[in-house]
């Protein structure tokens, strides 16, 4: 690595390759980082080639440096706001016992059905 490179910094680099688990971003003339799949945006990514093209250049931020692995890993969603969670509709939610009751009118009723059948059966009386 030609130049040192510290957590947190935030740089403008140029994706100079795409793999299906994430991008390579130039850094400098030396040094390129990896954007981990999970690191490119919030939400599921399924194809990265639908977020960043080879030769885009992006801003990122340094999660980590591993100077002895020459490995720096960054991301491009760490710089974005979090998108606000989406609230479920306002469905009463059915107490634990409500379903309960529900289930066994249900299942267990043809269980106890089929008992009387089987004792019915084995002569059992």
């Amino acid at each position: 690595m030609a130049k040192k490179y510290k957590v947190g910094d935030v740089l403008t680099g140029k994706v100079t390759g795409i793999q299906p688990y994430g991008a390579f971003v130039a850094l400098d003339e030396t040094t390129q980082g990896l954007v981990h799949i999970s690191e490119i945006t919030y939400g599921f990514v399924k194809e990265i080639s639908d977020f960043l093209t080879i030769g885009q250049t992006v801003e990122v931020k340094i999660l980590e440096v591993d100077d002895d692995a020459k490995k720096i890993s960054l991301s491009i969603r760490a710089l974005k706001e979090r998108p606000p969670m989406r609230k479920k509709e306002a469905v009463p939610r059915k107490s634990l016992q409500d379903r309960v009751d529900e289930s066994d009118s249900v299942g267990f009723n043809s269980l106890k059905v089929k008992l009387r059948d089987w004792i019915e059966e084995s002569g059992i009386k």
